[in-house]
């Protein structure tokens, strides 16, 4: 598969501390990659990075071009897109005018052709299009922010821990909508605390640990690593 980023020794620092140290990874076209690691481990300021919100030293392609100095809205206009941890919603603002803003960019005929979309995948917004942000649960603000991204038409869609402080079965539904989008050729690169979620998902993964990717492989191989399982999965072999 053709890589569509390819993040080569990249290296964040606030002041003198380094919160990632030469960490390099790849997301092929139509793959879905994780990075899996504890609270702190450095993977969203990897993330930040990437999006540009971070300076960085390193490489940063994307679909064969180096990202170097652009900005984080042109990043956006390139195809990339970055749904935070804190979901960052405008809480005074309804539903479908949080939606409109992801796609400000685009023209008249594309939004409406993207909140069809989004809709469609996301039945609980439409139902609550015109509530304010503040007024929906937990999940359904998760989706709300995932649906503002989609809003942009990125070609990778970054999530930073999608199942943060998520009842169960909306985080199984939350993953099942993951796996969606890879169906209609999104990338994703999916930041998770919840290993054994995000090792279902993806295809390939990578351990962040003190900023530094200490291991990667097939999610597979990651899933049955012993040293993974001890860490990660909350079991040991006996």
């Amino acid at each position: 598969m053709t890589d569509l980023l390819r993040v080569s020794n990249i290296s964040v620092s606030y002041g003198r501390v380094e919160a990632v140290r030469n960490a390099s990874l790849t997301i092929p076209k139509g793959g879905i990659v994780t990075v899996i690691g504890a609270n702190g481990a450095g993977k969203t300021s990897l993330l930040n990075a990437i999006m540009g919100v971070l300076r960085s030293q390193g490489e940063i392609l994307f679909d064969g071009r180096a990202l170097g100095l652009r900005l984080v809205e042109e990043r956006v206009s390139d195809g990339l897109c970055l749904v935070p941890e804190r979901r960052e919603l405008f809480s005074s603002m309804s539903v479908i005018d949080n939606l409109r803003l992801g796609a400000y960019r685009l023209g008249p005929s594309a939004i409406e052709g993207g909140l069809r979309d989004v809709f469609a995948r996301f039945p609980r917004l439409n139902e609550r299009q015109r509530q304010t942000a503040s007024t929906l649960s937990g999940g359904e603000r998760q989706m709300l922010a995932m649906g503002r991204a989609l809003m942009a038409r990125p070609q990778l869609l970054m999530l930073d821990e999608p199942s943060l402080g998520l009842a169960p079965l909306i985080v199984k539904e939350i993953f099942r909508i993951v796996v969606d989008l890879r169906k209609s050729g999104v990338s994703i690169l999916l930041i998770e605390q919840n290993a054994r979620a995000a090792l279902q998902v993806a295809d390939y993964g990578y351990v962040m640990e003190l900023g530094e990717i200490t291991m990667h492989g097939p999610t597979n191989e990651l899933a049955g690593d012993d040293r993974v399982i001890a860490s990660y999965l909350g079991v040991s072999r006996q």
